[in-house]
């Protein structure tokens, strides 16, 4: 004899959605806003995710030529006996990329050197106050590298490197106002909606 499930009572009213149950959700699953959702804030957080990875991309690119570049002149030097002219200067080309592209990289990462020590002493209302203030110092540094990178860009742009005689010495400094604006934007998109999933500190709820 097969038994039927009982039918609830007329008076037990709609039945429940298990969304509405809470049936399915995690405790732990992020909210709308780490998402990325709402107010426009998807759109946002893919254009700066994309804008991270260029940087990661650049800088590593110039790490990884500089471990090439290196090595090539220590060769020329040493076991050709004919040093090549070129090398020294690349790498510090290089270098500038790297500094200024990967730093821009490692601010929006959580992963810049810092000291949290005195941070982590305050309390929680006070620590509110105070990081904002940390990111308005971060926006005047990045500022700074806008303007005087820009104007040193420009009073350069005619000068070229005796090695390289067809590059200009204003766009080897192009990576300190790109660099400063890109670091810019950063630190709007963690005054506006928060840090990034990846970032180091403590996520927002």
């Amino acid at each position: 004899m097969r038994l039927k499930a009982p039918h609830p009572p007329a008076s037990a009213g709609p039945s429940l959605s298990p969304l509405t149950r809470g049936e399915g959700i995690s405790p732990h699953a992020p909210s709308p806003r780490l998402r990325g959702e709402g107010r426009g804030e998807g759109p946002v957080r893919r254009l700066m995710d994309a804008l991270y990875g260029f940087c990661v991309v650049v800088a590593g690119g110039a790490l990884v030529l500089i471990s090439v570049v290196i090595p090539w002149g220590v060769f020329t030097r040493y076991v050709l006996n004919s040093a090549a002219s070129w090398p020294e200067p690349m790498a510090i080309l290089l270098t500038i990329v790297l500094t200024f592209f990967g730093s821009a990289a490692c601010y929006r990462a959580g992963t810049h050197m810092s000291v949290s020590v005195l941070v982590r002493t305050l309390s929680p209302p006070l620590r509110r106050i105070v990081e904002p203030f940390s990111e308005a110092l971060v926006a005047l540094i990045g500022l700074f590298m806008v303007i005087w990178g820009a104007r040193l860009v420009s009073t350069m742009w005619h000068q070229s490197i005796a090695e390289f005689p067809a590059l200009s010495v204003g766009i080897t400094y192009l990576p300190i106002p790109v660099g400063g604006a890109i670091t810019l934007m950063f630190v709007a998109e963690r005054l506006l909606i928060g840090p990034p999933l990846q970032a180091g500190g403590p996520a927002p709820h």
